[in-house]
This record gives C-alpha cells, sequence and structure tokens, in this order.
C-alpha cells in the first residue's frame, strides 16, 4: 500500500509542479488569441467552458487503455506502479501537453502537419498516412470490443450491434463538436472517474494486499511465459495509455479548437493524462490485490496471471469482477460504462480526427456538410472494411503503432522546444531535454519490440536489444543533425 500511496501522490504532486514547469518552458500565458475565437466556424473551432474541454479530452484519450491496459500491465508487479508514475509525469502528460501547445499555437492543426512542420515533407507524408490508418484501426477496434461485449450480454446478434456503433459514429463524426460530444461525453468523463474513486475506496477500506517495492524482486517478471514477453519492452508497450501514449496526440488538436484561453492548456492536456495516470494506477493496484485465492493460489499476482489465462486474456473479465463483486449493482453499471460506453466515445472521436487530418491536408473547410461528407464516406467504407479484419490482429498492431506515433510526436516536440531555447533561453539547461530523454527511451522499447517481438520480425531477445539499440542510435543522431539544420533555416521564423 505505501508504494502504491507515493506513486498516487507523486502523481497529483506532479500537476502542480512539473506542470508547471512546462507552461513556463512552453511560454505559456494568460491569452485569449486562440483558434476557437479567431476561426470560428460552428462545427470544429468552438469555445467550450474548461471542466467541459477537460472531461472530453479524458474521455477521448482514455477508452479502454488505463483500465485494460493497466490489469493486463498489472502482471508484471509493483513495476507497473513505477512506469505508470515516471512515464505519466514526464512522458505521457508532457507529451499530450505540448502537442496540445503546439497545435493551440497553430491554430489548431493535426498532428501529421505539425510533425511534417518540425520533421520534414517526407516525414509528414508517412506520418498523414500512418496517422489516418491507425485512427481507423482504432475505430474498428472500438466497435468490435464493445459489440462484442453488448452481444454477449444482450444475446442478440454481434452484427446487429456493430451497424448500431457504427451508425453512431458516422452521426458524432459528422455533428458540430458541441452536440453529442459536448453534451454526453462530460457525463460518460465524470462516470469514469467516479468508477475509479469506488475502486480506490475500496483499495483503501478492503483488506486488501498491494504489492510493495522491495528491492530488485519487486522487477522480477511476474509474467508465467516470461521468455516471451520480458518487461523491456513488453510492458511499456502494454501498458500505453497510463503512461505514454501517441493516440493522445491526435486527440490534443480537437480541444486546441476549444479552448477559450492558453492557460487552460495544462489543466486539459496536462491535467487530463495525470488522471488519465491516476485511474489506471488504481486499476493496476486492483488488479494486483483482488486475486489472491483465485484457484487457491496464496499469491495475488500468480492468481491475477491464472484468472487472465483461464479467459483467454480477457481483461473486461477482469473488469467486470472486481466491479461486480465490489460496488455491487451500482458497479455493474459503472462496468458497463467503463467496457462499452468508454471505448465507443475513443472509437467515434478516432473518425473524427480522421476527418480533421484529412481535411487539414487536403485544405478542405469542414464548415459545409457537404464537404464533410466527401471525407466521410470514404472513410467510414474503409473503417467498415477493417473491422471484417480478426480482431487480436487489429489488436496486436494496433498496440506498436500507437507508441509508435508517440516516437515521432516526441521528436517534433523536442524539435520545438529546441527552436524555443535557442530563441528565448540561450543558456542554461535546455529546454528541451524534457523530451529529448524520452524521445529517445521511447524509440528504443519500440524499437526493441519491432526487433523482438513475435509478432513483427522475431529476432532472439540479445539480438533484438543490440539492434535496437543501433536504430536508436541512428535516429537519434539523425534527428540532432536536422535540428541544427532545421534551426540555423527556421529560427527567424519561429514565433514564441
Amino acid at each position: 500500500m505505501i508504494t502504491f500511496v507515493i506513486c498516487l501522490a507523486a502523481l497529483v504532486i506532479a500537476y502542480f509542479t512539473y506542470g508547471r514547469f512546462l507552461e513556463k518552458v512552453c511560454g505559456i500565458k494568460n491569452d485569449i488569441q486562440v483558434p476557437s475565437k479567431n476561426l470560428y466556424d460552428g462545427v470544429d473551432y468552438i469555445p467550450m467552458p474548461r471542466w467541459k474541454t477537460f472531461l472530453i479530452q479524458l474521455l477521448n484519450i482514455a477508452g479502454l487503455g488505463p483500465i485494460f491496459g493497466a490489469v493486463l500491465g498489472a502482471t508484471y508487479g509493483p513495476a507497473a506502479f513505477l512506469w505508470i508514475t515516471l512515464g505519466g509525469i514526464f512522458m505521457g502528460a508532457m507529451h499530450d501537453f505540448v502537442a496540445g501547445v503546439i497545435s493551440l499555437n497553430h491554430n489548431g492543426m493535426s498532428l501529421p502537419e505539425i510533425i511534417g512542420k518540425y520533421l520534414g515533407l517526407t516525414t509528414k507524408q508517412v506520418m498523414r498516412l500512418f496517422t489516418v490508418v491507425m485512427m481507423m484501426m482504432v475505430g474498428a477496434v472500438f466497435m468490435l470490443g464493445p459489440a462484442g461485449i453488448l452481444s454477449t450480454m444482450t444475446g442478440w446478434d454481434k452484427s446487429i450491434w456493430l451497424y448500431i456503433v457504427f451508425a453512431y459514429y458516422i452521426i458524432a463524426t459528422l455533428l458540430p463538436i458541441d452536440k453529442i460530444i459536448g453534451n454526453v461525453y462530460p457525463i460518460f468523463g465524470i462516470a469514469l472517474i467516479f468508477m475509479a474513486l469506488g475502486i480506490l475506496v475500496v483499495l483503501f477500506t478492503g483488506n486488501l494486499q498491494i504489492p510493495e517495492i522491495n528491492g530488485w524482486d519487486s522487477f522480477a517478471n511476474f509474467k508465467t511465459n516470461a521468455k516471451d514477453f520480458p518487461i523491456i519492452p513488453t510492458m511499456f508497450i502494454t501498458i500505453a495509455c497510463g503512461a505514454i501514449s501517441g493516440f493522445h496526440a491526435t486527440q490534443s488538436p480537437m480541444m486546441a479548437r476549444c479552448l477559450r484561453n492558453k492557460k487552460e492548456s495544462r489543466p486539459v492536456f496536462y491535467g487530463a493524462m495525470i488522471s488519465e495516470s491516476i485511474i489506471a494506477l488504481i486499476w493496476a493496484a486492483a488488479a494486483m490485490a483482488f486475486f489472491k485465492g483465485y484457484n487457491g493460489l496464496e499469491n495475488s499476482l500468480s492468481g491475477l496471471n491464472a484468472a487472465l489465462a483461464d479467459h483467454g486474456q480477457d481483461a473486461s473479465w477482469v473488469v467486470n469482477e472486481i466491479t461486480n463483486t465490489t460496488l455491487g449493482k451500482f458497479g455493474a453499471i459503472l462496468a458497463l460504462l467503463g467496457v462499452v460506453a468508454a471505448p465507443i466515445t475513443s472509437g467515434d472521436t478516432a473518425f473524427r480526427s480522421s476527418r480533421l487530418i484529412i481535411a487539414d491536408f487536403l485544405h478542405l473547410e469542414q464548415k459545409s456538410i457537404l464537404k464533410r461528407l466527401y471525407i466521410c464516406i470514404p472513410m467510414f467504407i474503409i473503417g467498415y472494411a477493417i473491422t471484417l479484419m480478426k480482431y487480436d490482429i487489429l489488436w496486436r498492431y494496433f498496440a506498436w503503432a500507437n507508441q509508435t506515433l508517440a516516437v515521432f510526436t516526441l521528436w517534433t516536440i523536442t524539435v520545438f522546444l529546441y527552436l524555443r531555447h535557442c530563441k528565448v533561453q540561450k543558456s542554461g539547461v535546455p529546454y528541451y531535454f524534457v523530451s529529448l530523454i524520452p524521445a529517445i527511451f521511447m524509440t528504443f522499447i519500440c524499437s526493441d519490440f519491432l526487433f523482438f517481438s513475435k509478432q513483427m520480425i522475431g529476432f532472439d531477445y540479445t539480438t533484438g536489444a543490440i539492434c535496437a539499440a543501433a536504430l536508436t542510435m541512428l535516429i537519434t543522431t539523425a534527428v540532432c543533425i536536422h535540428m541544427k539544420l532545421y534551426g540555423k533555416k527556421h529560427l527567424e521564423d519561429f514565433e514564441i
């Protein structure tokens, strides 16, 4: 319990300390010249209250990530606590915050356009395709998952629920953001928070044992199949949304177009990610503590592994088991919200992000419903075709693609902060170190997974790590050279 409490306190304190430091790093001032007012169109650029933009951002980035990812990541023991906490503070929340600020500075520019601006035209073209495909994968994954769960609960055929969810996606993607998303999502966001708070109360009041950090043994790989899923890199890919997720940066431009003041950046972008990390921390702790005695096992982590193995690694079963047992009928309602409503809301904003990304690079205004349909009709045809793929194949590659997108975003942030350092600070500890170190770390993690995982290239562990280290050094060197050359060429034009 002590480790859990320290990590929980660290996340809360970081919002008021490191979050304020990042405000200084990015030069955030009380500026009301924001895209929602300068480019108001009544569809995507609409000023909304801070409490709404915070809750919408939280729900957009959350989905099932901080719950399912944390439950599966909990099989690695208390090491998951450290990754969620340190990753959330210094990587994920920083990543979401600065990406949101950059978008805000560039009139709500979508992520691929931002990446292209700072990493070059070739990278922009690649990321346009990569990001749109990933967004459609997100939308498809978050159609199939809820449709399957609702089919099991109601007895209706899965295809019926798939069509219902799909129809909702079309409506939510086309309508102005303040209609469905602005009115309904805050309610779901509040419910997601209350669900986590209910589990937190159980953790503090129930007779549960949460594993502690206790020397090197605490970092042992508790996976029964550790050879295939070593803690490095697998835990850092498994626990994404609770620590860092590239998907988040695709959602930030939506809220950058709705902020009323630049000072709202910290509560909306940094605050939403810290909140998500807290939710992930709570669920990881609950998963670690809850299964002592499962099948007669005395160790909670062994019980969790056994429970997941018995139910096909289905984290939704774990979530339902915990909420129904500890929170009763009310918990069952919250569980339904968590495993059904949350992914649906992330899925439809994924399609909405795709529309905005495509509109940005086609320079197609979106005030007209006809112009929105030009993009949405082919986009939804492709999205539906993706749902015909096997669910496990979709999910298998989405996790890696998600973290790879975070790598590109981190390097983009590094170039941005380097320019700001050169123009504003000029001496002392460079601003860009806050993103440079996470960028190098996540480049290695994604490269290691690419070379080692049986889903990818499948080298042995040592060979994979060596190849990953070499690729990381190559990419770091290339970006640093680009950063210097880009700085010489664009420093005078860089707006702070």
